[in-house]
């Protein structure tokens, strides 16, 4: 088998089994569904993955790590800066990456988002397993809100960002009615998107 034959068969499972799990959810999907939908055998799973597990956290990784990564770029402008970064502006870093995603509106990105929506409903074990490859960003997010906000707990800030990322989910969980909050579908119209969504939540966070 050659390298890029090899990379190809990734690939074909890893979409076939986030497009099973965004509609089906992990309990849903069979290892035989993911057989037929990427049309390569038990084997090719067990080599690249090993277990249905090991290829559900494989599949939110390759999700999770670009919009994770630009999340963290975002945030690094801001904490660079000579000024303490404001409420709105973390918040922005935070949410514009996977808005991006979504108001890119190709088929892979819709998938992309029903399948992070899909994760934040899972039973807990696996909703865990899906949480895990977001944790870094949202630690550092929790770190850089309890610098501008000290007056505030660090457990009632950790409750306040999971509020906001439950609305993200919504969001992305809602992909058709994201299209009535903006009269424009260009990808110049996300800062106006993401500074409706951060004025909304800034409100509730600094509260």
């Amino acid at each position: 088998m050659s390298k890029n034959s090899t990379i190809d068969t990734k690939e074909q499972i890893l979409n076939a089994a986030e497009k099973l799990f965004a509609s089906l959810g992990f309990a849903g999907t069979s290892l035989r569904a993911i057989i037929r939908e990427a049309d390569v055998n038990l084997a090719a799973i067990h080599y690249h993955f090993g277990s249905k597990e090991e290829l559900f956290i494989a599949t939110v990784r390759r999700v999770a790590q670009p919009i994770v990564e630009e999340q963290l770029r975002q945030l690094a402008i801001l904490e660079d800066s000579e000024d303490l970064p404001s409420v709105p502006e973390i918040l922005a870093a935070l949410i514009t990456p996977p808005i991006q995603m979504i108001q890119e509106r190709s088929e892979e990105c819709l998938i992309h988002a029903q399948f992070m929506g899909r994760c934040r409903t899972e039973p807990y074990p696996i909703q865990k397993l899906a949480e895990a490859e977001f944790s870094i960003g949202q630690q550092k997010f929790l770190e850089a809100m309890r610098k501008v906000l000290p007056k505030q707990s660090p457990t009632e800030l950790k409750w306040k960002l999971d509020l906001v990322i439950a609305m993200l989910i919504r969001v992305l969980n809602q992909i058709e009615p994201l299209e009535s909050l903006s009269d424009k579908s260009s990808m110049e119209d996300i800062d106006d998107l993401v500074q409706r969504l951060v004025t909304f939540i800034t409100s509730g966070i600094s509260a």
